[in-house]
């Protein structure tokens, strides 16, 4: 089913990376760096994090700030959760059946 939530462009691009950057929880959960995110869906700082927030309030994604010395050092970490990951799946599977080739003999 087409997830609402994902759809929007920006928020699949954001979903789909960190699930091709391996950025998932699993046995070993793993986090991709805020900035990289940035620099692969190529969304400024702000947009990128109003939309982790639509993202986090659904479920669909974890961030956590690692603390440095001043607040430019610090790292926000991002993560696809269980959640996320199934959301993602079943979107992209809805997108491909729409994109499969129908009979239109009806």
């Amino acid at each position: 089913m087409i997830d609402p939530v994902i759809h929007p462009l920006n928020r699949l691009k954001i979903c789909a990376a960190l699930r091709a950057g391996g950025a998932t929880e699993g046995t070993t959960r793993r986090e991709m760096k805020f900035s990289r995110l940035r620099d692969i869906t190529d969304l400024s700082d702000a947009t990128l994090s109003k939309q982790l927030s639509v993202l986090e309030e659904h479920g669909y994604v974890s961030r956590f700030r690692e603390y440095g010395s001043t607040r430019a050092k610090d790292t926000v970490w991002v993560t696809l959760t269980r959640a996320g990951e199934r959301a993602l799946e079943g979107h992209l599977d809805a997108l491909n059946r729409y994109a499969e080739p129908h009979d239109d003999t009806d």
